[in-house]
């Protein structure tokens, strides 16, 4: 026997080796059948429900945080502002009023609902939850 045919006979007993100890792909799930089996598929695959629950869920927190800035922060905030109403501040140009006072707090309120957000998430870290 020549080296060659040495060298060829190890690598096909080397390849029947690894063939034996590789697992085995997964054959694909079979295709679902009917809209009602696809949609169902299409749900479970993507994850839709969980999504949802996302959505709904931020949602919630969102406008409990705007109410908080809201009703709550900004209203204490205002004590400290000498007008009071600095929220309807404006400048009258021509027949045009631009509502620099609104858009300021509109500015305020997404700091504050940014830093009450990066509050909750450093807790969330601490406690081991995210």
């Amino acid at each position: 026997m020549s080296d060659d045919e040495t060298q060829r006979e190890i690598l096909g007993e080397l390849k029947k080796i690894r063939m034996a100890v590789e697992p085995k792909p997964e054959p694909p799930a079979p295709k679902p059948e009917g809209l009602r089996a696809e949609f169902k598929a299409f749900l479970e695959k993507r994850n839709v429900v969980g999504l949802a629950l996302a959505v709904i869920i931020g949602g919630a927190a969102g406008k409990l945080v705007s109410a908080l800035v809201e009703d709550i922060l900004m209203p204490i905030l205002s004590v400290f502002i000498p007008s009071g109403g600095w929220r309807e501040a404006f400048i009258t140009i021509g027949e045009d009023r631009l509502l620099y006072g609104h858009f300021v707090g509109a500015i305020l309120d997404f700091l504050i609902i940014a830093l009450i957000v990066f509050v909750i998430i450093k807790q969330l870290e601490k406690i081991g939850l995210q």
